[in-house]
């Protein structure tokens, strides 16, 4: 399992089989999604199925359930034993829950030493579902793809980088050439062009090596 988290291409492909795994590996398991949440919006990373994604929907619209709980409150573990007990604890959520047909949930705090990524959440139509060996396998899936994820990402930010320092560059040495400037002049140029028009430093200079026009040059 750690070795293939670590062999996808892509950080979408990394949560696809995280929420794959954890139904495949995790007793009681039925469906598994990776949540998010970003001030007060909430987003669904992954999903093994649509209850997930309702789930997740829900709880953002409501603001309370168990998988925010996790993200907000930095809980490592939370485990849900019985939904239809839950209703003082999430008075908007659970009932909501219960028409989906949860009967227990089961999740882990995505996190590395330097951030927090989420929730990894785990849904069963029975109460009860998830055991002690459940906990302890869930906890070393949520280990590994925490590492993955974080590993992932930074590998994505990296390219996107890479790939923006070299657009940049590009950019520079056209205007260096068309326009008789020095390099700090051209870049001089890029950077008034993405102040004055609110865009993106990346965008201008795609626009330069695109068109060879500068946006808003007269």
């Amino acid at each position: 399992m750690a070795r293939d988290l670590l062999a996808q291409e892509s950080v979408q492909k990394t949560l696809d089989r995280v929420v794959a795994h954890a139904v495949d590996l995790v007793d009681g398991c039925e469906a598994a999604g990776v949540l998010t949440l970003s001030g007060k919006r909430v987003e669904t990373l992954a999903a093994t199925s649509d209850l997930v994604r309702t789930s997740d929907r829900i709880q953002g619209e409501v603001f309370e359930g168990p998988c925010l709980d996790a993200t907000r409150r930095l809980t490592e573990v939370y485990k849900v034993e019985d939904m239809t007990t839950s209703v003082d604890r999430w008075p908007r959520y659970a009932p909501h829950a219960r028409e989906l047909g949860i009967g227990s949930m089961m999740g882990f705090l995505l996190f590395t030493e330097n951030d927090n990524l989420g929730a990894l959440d785990m849904y069963s139509t029975r109460p009860h579902a998830f055991t002690g060996r459940s906990e302890h396998v869930g906890w070393l899936l949520a280990s590994h793809a925490a590492v993955a994820f974080s590993s992932a990402r930074t590998h994505t930010q990296l390219h996107a980088a890479l790939d923006t320092r070299h657009d940049i560059g590009e950019a520079v040495g056209i205007l260096m050439e068309r326009y008789k400037l020095s390099e700090d002049q051209a870049f001089g140029v890029l950077k008034k062009s993405s102040q004055d028009h609110n865009l993106k430093l990346r965008d201008v200079a795609r626009t330069v090596t695109e068109t060879g026009g500068v946006p808003g040059a007269r």
